[in-house]
């Protein structure tokens, strides 16, 4: 059995997107990042960067000791590992996967959630900062749709890289972008958005976080989230 420690974030998306294809059991442990449960310390032994999602694979191929993963991205790798799926294992398709799943971790989340931060949370509104983010998440928007012009996913076909990326084009409108302006990426997102596994991925949204379309609104969420220093990881 694998726990998925997890709250309805794009980054928690990916795991459960994953996981819903396959069909396999797992058992998810919600950590409610907005009432600071992510830097409990029985929660950073495993995940030190007191970010989720995490996960903690009881039964790994190996048969060894259970498997403790933190960043989305290692896992999603980890897991494509596991149950052979989603991540080709011909070399050089094997590795266009992995570039656009570095892709998406070094450039399309860290800008989209700068452009979140500035745009939605920032107590002051700052036109440079929220230009900043929103035209540069209009670039990588750009990027994705040109690598979609010529192939139905990512890498060609559904693969990790897929799960990385659409969570974070999920949020399009927040992110002041307009998919219209992007017939590949959208015709990519519609297809991604249709899959039954994405559907119940998302399903879990209602059942883990009922509040979710109301969004970090309180200044001690704001607070717990967007006010931290080393003293939260000692």
């Amino acid at each position: 059995m694998i726990d998925v420690y997890y709250w309805p974030t794009p980054n928690g998306h990916k795991i459960t997107m994953f996981l819903e294809e396959t069909g396999e059991p797992y058992k998810i442990v919600p950590i409610n990042i907005g009432k600071g449960e992510q830097f409990q310390p029985d929660f950073l032994k495993f995940s030190p960067n007191n970010r989720m999602p995490a996960l903690i694979d009881h039964k790994p191929k190996d048969g060894g000791a259970p498997v403790e993963i933190f960043e989305s991205g290692a896992m999603l790798l980890y897991l494509a590992e596991k149950y052979g799926k989603f991540m080709p294992s011909d070399l050089r398709k094997r590795y266009d996967v992995i570039q656009w799943v570095m892709w998406q971790m070094g450039g399309l989340g860290p800008m989209a959630g700068q452009n979140h931060h500035f745009a939605v949370y920032a107590p002051e509104k700052l036109p440079y900062a929220i230009n900043r983010y929103v035209n540069e998440t209009n670039r990588l928007y750009g990027v994705l749709n040109k690598r979609l012009a010529d192939r139905p996913f990512i890498a060609g076909e559904y693969s990790i890289a897929d799960m990385m990326s659409y969570p974070w084009i999920v949020p399009w409108k927040r992110q002041g972008q307009n998919l219209d302006d992007f017939p590949h990426l959208r015709r990519w997102f519609d297809s991604i958005r249709e899959r039954p596994a994405t559907v119940r991925a998302y399903e879990l949204t209602d059942k883990i976080n009922p509040n979710a379309a109301i969004g970090i609104n309180t200044d001690e969420q704001k607070k717990i989230l967007f006010g931290q220093t080393a003293s939260v990881v000692k």
